[in-house]
C-alpha cells in the first residue's frame, strides 16, 4: 500500500509584531485584560503581504528544505478563509509563485479546522496511489477582515502561514484515526465575509464583511463538543489517551486548552501552545505550532511520535486527526 508521510514542515509570519500594549493605544483595552482572558501577548500583523504571499514563502521553504524542484509537486491545498481573491484561488497563486507547473491547486474553506480537513484530504490523495507529493498549507491574513474598533475580536487574531510537504514514502499510515464534523445550524455564531447582493433584481442586502463572533457561544461549543470529538477519535484507534505523545489544538485561547486537558484527564503539559506569540491565526495555527515544535526539537518526523491535531471554529467545524509523525 501507499502511505503518506510528512517529510518537511515550515512556517512564516509577517515581521511586524503588535503587542497588547500597542492595541491599548488604539482601543479601550490593556495587556492584563487581554492576557488574563486569552493567553495572548503578541500577534504578527501584515503591513502589505497578502495571504498568498505568506503561503508562497512557506511553500518555498518546504521545497528548499527538501531540495525538491517545484515541478515534482502534484497538488497544492491551501486552507484559508482570508484569500487574496475567490478566483484565482490562493493555492493557484502559490502554484504560480513557486513554478509548480505540474500541480493542481485549490483552496479549502473550513476556518480554524481548515488545516486538519486539508491534511485529511491530502492523505487520501496520496494513499490512492495516484499522486506522489503535495503541499498542504494553512494561511491567513486575518487583519484585513477584522473590525479594529471591536476589542472583543480585534485582540484575538493574527496573521501567518505554515504547512507541510507530504510524500508517498510512509512505512505506516499517517492518519491512524480521524473524526471531522460540521454543524451549519450554529454557523452564524462565528462568521465573516458576507458578500453584498447588489443586482437590479435584489430585494435585500447581505453585506457584513467584517468578522463577527458570539464569544460565549463559541467558547461553550469548544469546551463541550470538541473534547468529545477528540475522545471518540482516540477510542476508534483503540489506544489510550496516555499513548498520545502531544496534543496540538487550534490556538484560540489558553483557557480553552486548560479545560480540554481537564475534561480529557490528560496532563496539561501535553497540550502545546504558542498563541501567546501569534494569537489566533485560524487555519495557520495548528501548522505553525507543528512547525515550531519540530524546529525546536520537541519531537521529530521519524514516525515515532503520536500526535493529535484538532481544529475547531467557524462553520461551525471541528475535527481531529490522530497521526504518526
Amino acid at each position: 500500500m501507499t502511505f503518506a508521510k510528512i517529510t518537511q514542515v515550515a512556517h512564516y509570519v509577517p515581521e511586524k509584531v503588535v503587542t497588547n500594549d500597542d492595541l491599548s493605544k488604539i482601543m479601550d483595552t490593556n495587556d492584563e485584560w487581554i492576557y488574563s482572558r486569552t493567553g495572548i501577548k503578541n500577534r504578527h500583523i501584515s503591513t502589505g503581504e497578502n495571504t498568498s504571499d505568506l503561503a508562497s514563502e512557506v511553500a518555498k521553504q518546504l521545497l528548499t528544505q527538501a531540495d525538491l524542484a517545484a515541478e515534482k509537486i502534484d497538488f497544492i491545498i491551501v486552507a484559508t478563509i482570508t484569500p487574496d481573491s475567490l478566483m484565482p484561488s490562493t493555492a493557484a497563486r502559490v502554484q504560480a509563485a513557486i513554478g509548480a507547473t505540474n500541480a493542481f491547486a485549490y483552496d479549502l474553506t473550513a476556518a480554524c479546522s481548515g488545516f486538519v480537513f486539508a491534511l485529511s484530504t491530502a492523505d487520501k490523495l496520496i494513499s490512492s496511489g495516484s499522486y506522489q507529493r503535495g503541499l498542504v498549507i494553512g494561511a491567513e491574513v486575518f487583519s484585513k477582515v477584522i473590525d479594529w474598533s471591536d476589542r472583543s475580536t480585534a485582540v484575538l487574531f493574527g496573521d501567518g502561514a505554515a504547512g507541510v510537504l507530504l510524500e508517498n514514502t510512509g512505512e505506516q499510515p499517517l492518519i491512524i484515526a480521524e473524526k471531522l464534523q460540521t454543524d451549519g445550524n450554529r454557523g452564524d455564531s462565528l462568521r465573516s465575509g458576507f458578500t453584498d447582493l447588489k443586482t437590479p433584481f435584489a430585494s435585500k442586502s447581505y453585506e457584513q464583511p467584517a468578522l463577527s463572533m458570539d464569544g460565549r457561544a463559541v467558547f461553550d461549543f469548544a469546551v463541550r463538543d470538541v473534547p468529545k470529538n477528540i475522545e471518540a477519535t482516540i477510542e476508534s484507534a483503540q489506544i489510550s489517551r496516555d499513548a498520545v505523545d502531544f496534543y496540538l489544538l487550534h490556538q484560540a485561547n489558553s483557557r480553552i486548552l486548560d479545560k480540554m486537558a481537564k475534561k480529557l484527564d490528560v496532563p496539561r503539559v501535553k497540550f502545546l501552545q504558542n498563541m501567546q506569540e501569534y494569537g489566533n491565526t485560524s487555519a495557520a495555527s495548528i501548522p505553525i505550532l507543528l512547525s515550531e515544535s519540530v524546529k525546536n526539537g520537541i519531537f521529530s518526523l521519524d514516525g515515532q511520535t503520536k500526535v493529535v491535531l484538532t481544529g475547531f471554529g467557524g462553520g461551525l467545524t471541528w475535527g481531529t486527526t490522530l497521526i504518526n509523525l
